[in-house]
């Protein structure tokens, strides 16, 4: 036990040694993609809108590849459950409301 204990200071400095490029690389990424729109990005946000719109009435849907389709498919399965998965936390219980 005492070994484990005499180790334990040197294994924490290894681990923040490890952890420290990660966070560095996490908080850069964090500070481009976590941050909400701001109003500059509303042309931005409306031209895509509009490219969704025309896109869904022109059947330029129909010329995806099959990989981006797949992982639409996901990506959209993806926020579907989280929307349940809300929902269920949100009601604090599985099937329905609790009379």
């Amino acid at each position: 036990m005492s070994k484990l204990a005499s180790q334990g200071p040197v294994l924490v400095k290894k681990l923040l040694a490890e952890a420290q490029p990660k966070f560095q690389t996490f908080l850069k990424y964090a500070k481009v993609e976590l941050i909400p729109p701001s109003p500059a990005d509303i042309p931005q946000i409306r031209a895509g809108i509009g490219k969704i719109i025309t896109g869904a009435r022109t059947g330029a849907w129909k010329q995806t590849p099959v990989r981006e389709a797949w992982l639409n498919t996901l990506v959209t399965v993806e926020v579907i459950c989280w929307f349940f998965v809300g929902e269920c936390i949100g009601k604090r219980h599985i099937v329905g409301y609790k009379v």
